[in-house]
């Protein structure tokens, strides 16, 4: 399957629609609360790890551009869907600067 425009947009579409409910945030989201969520941010993971192996390959060759912005975009969306599984944020374990 070639990476187009539109399933970018499809992505954004998603981030937009799962974000509807939840709060801003104030501060980072560390992986965890509920059990799928945690998977969720550990897939999360995995697609920024592949995202950071595409953009050092596209430095070295002519890439479809757009597949960085799908895989920037996938990864918000699975940031979006582990906060939602986590009660619409209401589980998320927040980053406290200098907290232990």
């Amino acid at each position: 399957m070639r990476i187009t425009s539109d399933a970018t947009l499809w992505l954004e579409q998603g981030i937009d629609s799962l974000g509807e409910n939840l709060q801003p945030l104030s501060s980072f989201v560390l992986p965890g609360g509920k059990e799928s969520a945690a998977r969720i941010h550990v897939a999360r993971t995995v697609v920024r790890r592949a995202e950071r192996t595409v953009a050092a390959l596209a430095e070295a060759q002519n890439l479809n551009p757009e597949i960085l912005k799908y895989l920037n975009r996938l990864s918000d969306l699975l940031f979006q869907m582990a906060r939602v599984q986590n009660k619409d944020g209401k589980l998320d374990i927040l980053w406290k600067p200098g907290g232990v």
